[in-house]
């Protein structure tokens, strides 16, 4: 479990903050059924994780970790441009994990799209990709204080050493070759997930 506990009812004012908007334009947004949310016995009005990390996503705009953490499900993003390989790493993940939600994207920049999007709990990242590769998409998942915002498992045919150690250095723990099957991928998935989970 994370050691901060996810607050299941947001209030107006840090919802405001997360969407840069007003808390009255919230308030409104809530009356006028746009943004599920309800009212307390008080008359304050309330809108839960799970909604308003709904919202964001319907929004196509990023959602805030502690607002991830209020998943039921694990959400893991698979780049890969092997469509051979992404289809038979998808299924597999369905058949061997059905707990984990599993979204697709076929190069770097979809996949940073993706990314910013669903805030997901795992990247599962092929090494070349046809736009850019590994290490160009884990900078620019580099927080400011260059820590990896989103942790990162590499799923690869091979990569040369010097990446390996750029990626070692932005953070990157996890690092598996395709070649060594689909249950060690599946592993470092699972052990991944954990590691998240009691982070």
């Amino acid at each position: 479990m994370n050691s901060v506990r996810t607050k299941r009812y947001w209030g107006t004012q840090r919802v405001a903050r997360v969407l840069q908007v007003t808390p009255a334009t919230v308030a409104a947004w809530i009356d006028q059924g746009h943004l599920k949310g309800h009212r307390t016995p008080t008359g304050r009005r309330r809108v839960a994780s799970a909604d308003l990390a709904e919202f964001l996503r319907a929004h196509g705009m990023a959602v805030p970790a502690d607002l991830a953490a209020a998943r039921e499900r694990p959400v893991v993003v698979v780049v890969e441009d092997d469509p051979s390989f992404l289809a038979a790493l998808v299924r597999t993940i369905k058949r061997e994990a059905p707990e984990v939600d599993v979204l697709e994207a076929t190069t770097g920049v979809d996949g940073l799209l993706e990314i910013g999007r669903v805030a997901p709990d795992l990247v599962m990242l092929d090494y070349q990709l046809p736009d850019l590769n590994a290490v160009q998409v884990v900078e620019r998942l580099l927080d400011t204080s260059k820590r990896l915002a989103t942790p990162v498992l590499i799923v690869t045919g091979g990569l040369p050493a010097s990446a390996e150690n750029e990626l070692r250095r932005a953070g990157v723990r996890s690092i598996v070759n395709k070649g060594d099957g689909m249950s060690v991928v599946l592993e470092a998935m699972r052990q991944a997930l954990r590691a998240r989970k009691v982070a």
